[in-house]
């Protein structure tokens, strides 16, 4: 394939205050993460004095040794409900894919030591969002639980859709695809079917209690007195009701079976062995410099496909037909990969030349990567003349309708309708990350203030008086908000990515999730009926 050639200058003063602007945001959100982690550390001396293993080294050691693990919504809920110093972003639980005695699962540990893993309405979302990727990548889930359960205080935001998550496991399990759950702590009420629906349960002694109705409301319920381990303990579930499949005499305990479990399930995980591709000409280290700081300025989205692209080459489709819609074709670690990314608005014939190539690599069963850098569709007199309404139509027909696996990454704006022409979440990619200087919305902070302003003018003049400082003040408080509520830390708080990405990680994150959706399409799965039930 053709080459690309790159005529960034990773010594000029621009890319060197590109590379400190991205940097910037790369190390907020960095800090906040590791924010989480501290506070978590602040409570090991309680949790280990009770004989708990902590929830990150839960991970470690429920993991092979070595292997990658993406990390997903690692900042999800970040200040949102009751989250008020930032803590308890990751919305109650640590979330990825990694690997389990040599198979890829999906993997959840309860942060049990941030707030009591308690799960706010953004935890609930996370967990759908998890359970969807299980489904659609065909992924084992293995559960470390360990959780206050619901937040009370947002319990009717919750209640209804909560029942969605119940209902995806017994999907699941009707799918085929094994769920893995070792209850290391309290699993209560609407808890206690979250182990319940997995197909295997293992239960830590004299730490794990799963029931219904815990002993305060039994005794207010019924009258009844009994203790935790009398109502529901590891060893009277493993022992007398068969809730528990297996007893642990502790937390690594309970880990060492489910890796044991997982092995012995026969389920293979062949991945990406193909070492018989080139590196990119140029460094990922230079992604960091690409965009500039200032987001009105154009660059070349090639700039960013020659340094993920194996060789950096790039076979370029229809380059003379629009020169804003850039399509083609690349490998990443060897795996094909159709690439669409944007170097200014959508064109009625970018449009039509966007939609043309989705076909082509939906005919040819190519996965499409989407770089977002879009400020929308082209608009005007002559864009309307020129049909881009009708156009524009046809390329969301295309995307929305697409089989392939398709991959979002947000590097830089994703504003109104060139979201969803791009593959915006509400199309349903297979995954959605964001570099951390990335923003998405109806369209730019500035230009709602001025929306407004001239709406609002139109009226103050048909009334007889125009009072410019409230005009004024109008505009900037539009635009202070959609700011706020844009920013690329906004919306992987509210669940609109899979994650903030460094850009200097991506080639490394698009190979291993492209061999994700390559292992899912072929893979087939034994489904039953109704999924595992306990007799």
């Amino acid at each position: 394939m053709p080459k690309l050639e790159s005529l960034l200058d990773p010594h000029s003063p621009e890319f060197h205050a590109n590379a400190e602007a991205m940097q910037a945001h790369v190390d907020h959100f960095r800090a906040i993460e590791a924010k989480v982690e501290e506070a978590a550390e602040a409570a090991r001396p309680r949790y280990e004095k009770r004989g708990n293993l902590m929830p990150r080294d839960r991970l470690n050691l429920l993991l092979d040794s070595g292997s990658p693990f993406l990390e997903l919504s690692a900042l999800a809920g970040y200040k949102m409900f009751d989250d008020r110093d930032g803590t308890g972003a990751g919305a109650g639980c640590i979330a990825g894919i990694g690997y389990i005695s040599g198979t890829r699962a999906v993997v959840i540990v309860d942060n049990f030591a941030i707030k009591g893993g308690t799960i706010s309405p953004v935890g609930l979302r996370k967990k759908l969002r998890l359970q969807e990727i299980a489904l659609e990548n065909k992924l084992p889930v293995v559960t470390l639980a360990q959780s206050g359960g619901a937040n009370l205080a947002h319990a009717a935001e919750m209640f209804v859709e909560g029942g969605r998550a119940f209902a995806n496991q017994a999907r699941m399990s009707a799918a085929g695809l094994p769920q893995i759950t070792v209850v290391h702590g309290s699993a209560t009420a609407g808890g206690a079917y979250q182990p319940g629906l997995s197909d295997y349960i293992i239960m830590v002694k004299q730490q794990a209690t799963t029931y219904l109705a815990g002993p305060p409301l039994l005794k207010a319920a019924t009258g009844e007195v009994a203790t935790d381990e009398e109502l529901g303990g590891a060893e009277m579930h493993t022992q007398i009701s068969g809730v528990g499949d297996y007893l642990a005499e502790d937390d690594a305990d309970g880990i060492r079976i489910a890796r044991d479990i997982l092995a012995n399930l026969g389920w293979q995980s062949s991945h990406n062995t193909n070492t018989g591709f080139s590196e990119p000409k140029f460094s990922a280290e230079e992604l960091v410099g690409v965009v500039p700081a200032d987001p009105k300025q154009p660059y070349d989205c090639r700039e960013i496909i020659a340094r993920i692209a194996d060789g950096s080459d790039f076979l370029d489709f229809k380059p003379e037909y629009d020169a804003q819609t850039i399509c083609g074709h690349i490998r990443i670690e060897g795996q094909p990969c159709g690439v669409i990314a944007n170097n200014g608005p959508i064109t009625a014939p970018g449009a039509a030349k966007g939609g043309q190539f989705i076909q082509l690599c939906e005919q040819a069963g190519i996965p499409i990567l989407f770089l977002h850098n879009i400020t929308g569709f082209l608009v005007g007199t002559d864009p309307e003349r020129n049909g881009i309404i009708k156009h524009g139509s046809k390329m969301i027909q295309a995307v929305a309708n697409a089989k392939v696996p398709k991959i979002s990454i947000n590097v830089g704006g994703s504003y109104g309708a060139g979201n969803y022409a791009m593959c915006g979440r509400g199309f349903d990619p297979r995954f959605l990350f964001s570099w951390p200087n990335s923003r998405t919305a109806v369209m730019g902070g500035a230009q709602a203030g001025m929306v407004l302003r001239i709406v609002a003018e139109a009226k103050m003049a048909k009334a007889g008086a125009v009072d410019e400082a409230k005009l004024t003040a109008m505009e900037a408080q539009t635009r202070d908000m959609m700011e706020a509520q844009t920013s690329a830390l906004a919306s992987t708080a509210r669940m609109e990515d899979d994650g903030l990405i460094d850009p200097r990680d991506t080639r490394r994150i698009l190979a291993y999730v492209l061999d994700i959706c390559r292992c899912a399409d072929r893979r087939d799965l034994n489904a039953n009926s109704f999924g595992i039930a306990r007799f």
